[in-house]
C-alpha cells in the first residue's frame, strides 16, 4: 500500500492535518462552537465551485473563502452574543445557497465534485501537502503561543479581558485559524465530513481525559490513529476516504465511551466490595 506515491502523500497529509485539527476541536468544544467546523466546510464549497467555474484552483479558492467565512462568522457572532448559533446558521445558509447557484451555472462542475465532497487520496498532490504543512506549522505555533489566552477565553471571555488578554484579536485569529484548518482538511475527508476529523477526537478526549493537557494529547492520538486506520481501510475496501475515516472515528468514540463507563462501574463495584468486607470484619 505505502509503495504507491499517492498513498504516501495521503498518509503524510492526513497525519499532519489530524494532529492540528484535533487540537482545534478541543478548543471549539470548550468554546461551544463545535458546529463552526461544519459551517465553514459548507462555506468552502462555494469557494471550490467558484474556483472551478473560473478555471482556477478549486482548493485554493475554497481555502480563501473558508478563511473569509470564518472572519465574517466571528463578526456576526459578536453581533448576536446571546444567540451564538445564529452566526452559524446565517453563514452556512449564505455559503450553501451561493454554492448551489454557482453549480447551476455549469451543471458539469457539480457532477465532478465527488472528490471535494467525500475526499480522495488521489486528489492529495504536492500542492495540498505544502498547504497542509504550512497550516500545521502556523496552527501549532498559534495554539502554543496563545494556549493560556485560549484556555481562559473558552470559559469566560470577560474574565480573560479583565486579565489583559486582547480578546477580540485572539478570537479573530482563532476564527481565521479555524477556516485555514477546515480548508486544508478538505482533500483528505471532503467538505461534507471535515467536521468529523475536528469534532470526534475532541469529543472522546474531553469525555475521558483527566485534564486539559491530557485531552489535547489524547485528541491528537485519536485523530492520527483514526485517519491512518481509515485510509488503510479505504484503500483495502475501495471506499471513499472521508466516509471511512469518519466511521472509524465514530467507532473509536463509541468504544472509548463504553470503556470509560465500564471502568467507572468496575471502580464503583470495587468500592462497594471493600466497604462490605470492612463491615464484615467489624462484625
Amino acid at each position: 500500500m505505502l509503495h504507491y506515491d499517492f498513498m504516501q502523500r495521503a498518509f503524510l497529509a492526513g497525519g499532519a492535518i489530524a494532529m492540528i485539527a484535533s487540537v482545534l476541536g478541543v478548543y471549539l468544544m470548550l468554546r461551544g462552537q463545535a458546529l463552526m467546523a461544519d459551517m465553514l466546510s459548507h462555506v468552502s464549497l462555494a469557494g471550490v465551485t467558484a474556483g472551478a467555474l473560473a478555471r482556477g484552483s478549486p482548493a485554493l479558492a475554497g481555502f480563501v473563502v473558508a478563511v473569509i467565512g470564518a472572519i465574517v462568522a466571528e463578526n456576526v457572532r459578536r453581533s448576536y452574543r446571546s444567540y451564538s448559533d445564529v452566526s452559524v446558521a446565517i453563514i452556512m445558509i449564505g455559503g450553501l445557497s451561493t454554492a448551489v447557484v454557482l453549480m447551476s451555472l455549469n451543471p458539469g462542475v457539480g457532477r465532478s465534485f465527488s472528490s471535494y465532497l467525500f475526499g480522495s487520496v488521489v486528489a492529495v498532490r504536492q500542492t495540498e501537502i505544502g498547504l497542509i504543512a504550512a497550516v500545521a506549522v502556523v496552527g501549532g505555533a498559534f495554539f502554543y503561543l496563545c494556549r493560556k489566552a485560549l484556555y481562559l477565553m473558552a470559559f469566560d471571555e470577560e474574565t480573560a479581558q479583565v486579565r489583559g488578554i486582547p480578546v477580540r484579536l485572539v478570537s479573530l485569529l482563532f476564527s481565521t485559524m479555524t477556516g485555514m484548518i477546515v480548508a486544508a482538511a478538505m482533500p483528505i475527508v471532503g467538505v461534507l465530513l471535515v467536521s468529523s476529523l475536528i469534532v470526534l477526537p475532541a469529543a472522546l478526549a474531553i469525555r475521558v481525559a483527566p485534564s486539559f493537557n491530557a485531552a489535547v494529547g489524547l485528541a491528537m492520538l485519536v485523530g492520527v490513529g483514526g485517519v491512518f486506520t481509515g485510509l488503510s481501510a479505504s484503500y483495502e475496501l475501495s471506499t471513499p476516504p472521508g466516509g471511512t475515516i469518519a466511521l472509524t472515528l465514530l467507532v473509536i468514540l463509541g468504544a472509548g465511551i463504553a470503556l470509560k463507563k465500564a471502568a467507572i462501574k468496575i471502580s464503583v463495584l470495587r468500592g462497594r466490595s471493600r466497604r462490605i468486607s470492612r463491615n464484615e470484619k467489624l462484625v
